[in-house]
């Protein structure tokens, strides 16, 4: 019996522990493979990781309680050509698993093991529930099921069942009957038991007795597993329900309805659904059956049926009830088409630049662009024309669009269709020059809003070029440092005073300006004047940002800097100089990804100092666990987190921000005012998110520390390298504190 073999190995232990305290050894008999020790401490489980986000390479489903060497491997050697981290997570909070095995191994083909790393560990009987914890895949997970000493448990469980109820005087049961299962297992232990309704039906797991009222003879079949995996021999109880006495002599009232997608025609597109409802209010409904078309055989009702085929069909119902009353059979009638052929073609755009041109081939005063996009024959028609003006935000296109500001400019263009398909964006550049050649003027900054905005306060004052063709807000100098909001004002009322005077703008509109530069609260005590620029483009900002973790970013001739451009992997640009508490983030940022791909990166905020972090030795994690990322990613598949999600904590959608164009610079605002937090894209609010607590993972990732305190009220600001096919550019970064 099973507790003599286990009272052996603890008399063999207690054996082996005296010997050691007399100082003597024990030996292998010849022939012998050595003791349960020696086996358990020479065991080794190695998990292997490569270019999928869904499944570990390899992994082991069983052990043997004890030491055991822990390999965790994740290198070109097994299969991995993307230079992508992966971890190696024993996840501890779930009490259905064993919780006494902390282990969280990150891998880097990259790091100084070549992705390779070992763990010591110690196993104990049961369940381990592991998983990887890097974001995006949730997938990757499975359960390591460890077995007693040797592993000598193959005995199943033995499982029983006990059916109640009312019974007659024939055994059978009025009403309803109940089956009470239960299992018991004198090595591992029971894991679950399990049970299915009649000769063919799915198993399905136990948690309560189960309770049968449909009138007829019933099968129940039941099995329990043990943790060692081992399974019983499948049994059964047999029995009959039959109705309580009644005087119900009504059939059951039913009714079908049929619904999926149409056409014109009232067909359905490629399926449709047929749910059927019965109901009685005498004995009660006992059972549901349906038939396809005029011949086919009856079958129980189980859920709504689905009707793929092409053509037109009947569907046949009815019902019984517990009394043995039948409905009369009904029927509905639909038909089913092929969806039609999906256009997946964007439309066809084109553009045209008219106005006066010099010798040089510039446009003198003015230059006029005409975009004009067609979806073709049979295509699903253009829905939207959008332009963007050197590297300003798409504008809805509504008619010719005058240029009139004297440089170098140029405008992309794009369509959508009403399938969703979009063209990729198209540019022409010209250059405007004023009568007689002037030169581009210098202006005291740029901006290209189409409003004058005076910090973040939007006057709705139309942002003109004035005759000096700077644009108002241009003049209004903003970002510059004020060392007071009384000398701010009185410039920004020298400048309006002069446009005024020279008519570019009308009394309203000088007062709406001037009533913005005060709510501005540029230039008062204890606010930061304007926002600061961390990342101008030059080498002297950039070399005051430090990087960690795999990856890089390099900068480049016109300022930007780009992510993975010289080697693989996660990691990020973090700004060390100085914490920040509640701020308002400004930065532009271009989806560069290679091919069809897309961008994958983000925005770290409020994260502590990285290097030497007490509970995450890895700097480029401790941003990911206890700071916020708000996240750059605009794929129409993969990860749920898109553009604007606080990942992890609150997501958005496609629906909800919309798909980002590859190639275009975006302006990007991330405002954070104690614990909430304001994400626009292009002037546009795309999420609003109260770190209140709570993950938005389910379950919630165990390497999280959550919202008790770690989630700091401040910290540092970072940018996120995914990896050499997630490439992204950022420039112009400034931030100011509220």
């Amino acid at each position: 019996m099973k507790p003599v073999t286990r009272k052996r190995r603890v008399w063999a232990g207690l054996l082996a522990a005296l010997l050691m305290m007399l100082g003597l050894q024990t030996t292998s008999s010849a022939g012998e493979s050595g003791s349960t020790a020696d086996e358990a401490a020479a065991q080794v489980l190695t998990w292997t990781a490569g270019d999928s986000i869904t499944e570990y390479t390899s992994a082991p489903t069983t052990a043997v309680a004890g030491p055991a060497t822990i390999v965790f491997e994740n290198s070109a050697a097994t299969g991995n050509t993307t230079g992508m981290p992966h971890t190696l997570t024993f996840v501890t909070s779930d009490p259905e698993f064993n919780n006494d095995v902390q282990l969280n191994i990150l891998a880097n083909p990259s790091d100084a093991q070549g992705g390779r790393h070992t763990a010591e560990v110690t196993l104990t009987p049961g369940r381990y529930f592991y998983h990887c914890t890097i974001p995006g895949h949730g997938e990757m997970q499975g359960i390591l099921t460890v077995t007693e000493g040797s592993g000598e448990d193959t005995t199943a469980p033995e499982a029983t069942a006990k059916v109640t109820g009312s019974q007659n005087d024939k055994g059978e049961y009025v009403g309803s009957a109940s089956v009470a299962l239960e299992a018991t297992d004198d090595d591992s232990g029971v894991d679950r038991i399990e049970y299915a309704l009649g000769a063919d039906g799915a198993w399905q797991p136990y948690t309560a007795p189960v309770v049968v009222d449909q009138v007829g003879a019933h099968t129940v079949r039941y099995r329990a597993l043990d943790k060692a995996g081992n399974v019983s021999a499948e049994k059964s109880v047999a029995f009959t329900v039959v109705p309580p006495p009644t005087d119900d002599t009504t059939a059951p009232e039913t009714s079908a309805t049929v619904d999926g997608e149409k056409n014109d025609d009232g067909a359905y597109i490629d399926m449709a659904t047929v749910t059927v409802t019965a109901s009685d209010t005498g004995s009660g409904v006992n059972t549901i059956e349906y038939a396809l078309g005029a011949d086919g055989p009856w079958q129980a009702y189980t859920g709504p049926v689905m009707v793929h085929a092409v053509g037109t069909h009947t569907v046949r119902y009815r019902a019984t009830d517990k009394a043995g009353n039948a409905a009369a059979a009904k029927s509905v009638e639909f038909t089913v088409v092929a969806a039609p052929p999906q256009d997946t073609t964007p439309p066809a755009t084109g553009v045209t630049v008219e106005g006066t041109r010099n010798s040089d081939g510039a446009y003198v005063g003015d230059a006029t662009v005409t975009v004009t996009a067609d979806d073709g024959h049979g295509g699903s028609g253009v829905a939207a024309v959008e332009y963007s003006l050197d590297g300003g935000p798409y504008l809805a296109y509504t008619g010719p669009v005058v240029v009139d500001r004297a440089g170098r400019h140029t405008v992309a263009y794009r369509a959508s269709d009403k399938a969703g398909n979009t063209s990729e964006p198209l540019t022409v550049s010209f250059t405007v020059v004023a009568d007689g050649g002037v030169p581009a003027p210098n202006c005291p900054e740029y901006d290209e809003r189409l409003t004058v905005f005076v910090g973040t306060v939007d006057s709705g004052v139309p942002n003109r070029v004035t005759n000096n063709r700077c644009r108002i807000g241009e003049l209004i100098e903003d970002e510059k440092e004020w060392t007071s909001q009384a000398l701010f004002l009185k410039h920004v009322q020298s400048v309006v005073d002069a446009l005024k005077k020279e008519r570019v703008i009308d009394k309203r509109e000088k007062r709406a300006i001037n009533q913005a530069a005060r709510q501005s609260g540029i230039g008062k005590p204890g606010q930061t004047e304007g926002y600061r620029k961390i990342l101008d483009g030059t080498q002297e900002t950039f070399a005051k940002w430090e990087h960690v973790g795999g990856g890089s970013f390099g900068l480049n001739p016109d300022g930007s800097i780009t992510s993975g451009t010289t080697r693989g992997g996660l990691g990020m640009l973090w700004f060390p100089e100085r914490k920040y508490g509640d701020f308002s983030l400004k930065l532009q940022w271009r989806d560069d990804a290679p091919g069809t791909g897309n961008a994958n990166s983000g925005v770290f905020v409020r994260f502590p100092q990285i290097h030497d972090h007490p509970e995450e030795p890895r700097p480029e994690w401790a941003a990911i666990k206890f700071g916020h990322e708000i996240q750059v990613f605009d794929s129409p598949t993969g990860d749920m987190y898109k553009t604007g999600s606080v990942y992890g904590f609150d997501r958005v959608g496609l629906a909800g921000a919309g798909v980002t164009q590859k190639g275009t610079w975006n302006d990007y605002e991330i405002r954070v005012v104690d614990q909430h937090y304001s994400v626009y894209r292009n002037g546009v609010l795309i999420n609003e998110f109260d770190n209140t607590g709570g993950q938005d993972f389910t379950p919630p990732r165990s390497d999280d520390p959550g919202t008790d305190g770690r989630r700091f009220a401040s910290g540092y600001i970072g940018l996120q390298v995914h990896g050499t096919t997630d490439v992204v550019s950022y420039r112009d970064v400034r931030i100011k504190d509220l």
